[in-house]
């Protein structure tokens, strides 16, 4: 059964109006790279809350998560109106399966990510067990437009650190940006372009995460699938494993 914390924002990065990151102190809890929390907030007498995958890596005594504030939405709203100081309620312990423990050695990692379901491949690109267990990671951010390309002084960070074996490729689908691919990333495998980009297949010797909105989910499984790569199971290992992020 979860738990309630009470945490102390830290930190309150706005990205864009409706694309931030928000910092919180709490007691120390443990947590696998790739899992989630609750974060609660009172709203007329009663805790309203929603699930936001954790950023940081894990062994520090804050929480991260990157949000996005939804117009019509009942809790992301009252969460970006928060300030430093503030209190906000976190659940413990951390959920879901979204992890690399039941992904199998591979030569490449394939982190394919929509809006702000980059953030647990954040959280694991921040632990040694990705570098140990995969020769390439390839991190594919997927955008509306280039403004929502967040967190570049990680991505430049992880570059410097790990040279050639980390590839970050963003893509922006409403305008062209230096560097980054133009469309859709189901478009983008369709076509080749994504893997020419790159310099690495999508095969059976690759392992790919999928986290984010899920018509690209659903279309780039689909995609694999027909490549004869199947889901990841319990007892049954493959090569493609899924996060339905808006639905947490």
């Amino acid at each position: 059964m979860s738990q309630w914390l009470q945490g102390t924002v830290l930190e309150h990065k706005l990205w864009h109006p409706t694309l931030f990151s928000l910092r919180i102190e709490t007691p120390a809890f443990d947590f696998k790279p790739g899992q989630f929390v609750r974060l609660g907030v009172m709203q007329n007498n009663t805790l309203v809350h929603r699930a936001y995958s954790i950023v940081n890596p894990a062994g520090t005594n804050y929480i991260e998560c990157f949000i996005t504030a939804v117009t019509e939405g009942e809790v992301s709203p009252l969460i970006r109106d928060l300030a430093v100081g503030d209190h906000i309620q976190v659940s413990q312990p951390a959920a879901g399966f979204f992890t690399l423990e039941g992904i199998s050695n591979a030569d490449s990692l394939w982190m394919m990510g929509t809006g702000t379901g980059l953030g647990p491949y954040l959280s694991m690109l921040s632990s040694a067990e990705v570098w140990q267990r995969f020769k390439r990671v390839v991190l594919v951010h997927a955008v509306r437009h280039h403004q929502d390309l967040a967190y570049q002084d990680t991505m430049a960070a992880l570059t410097d650190k790990y040279g050639e074996r980390f590839i970050y490729q963003p893509v922006v689908s409403r305008e062209d940006l230096p560097n980054a691919l133009r469309g859709r990333i189901p478009a983008l495998i369709t076509n080749g372009t994504l893997e020419k980009q790159v310099g690495i297949s999508i095969d059976k010797n690759a392992q790919i995460m999928l986290c984010g909105n899920p018509a690209m989910i659903l279309d780039t499984r689909t995609l694999l699938a027909e490549r004869g790569l199947a889901l990841n199971m319990r007892r049954k290992p493959g090569h493609v494993t899924i996060e339905q992020y808006w639905q947490q």
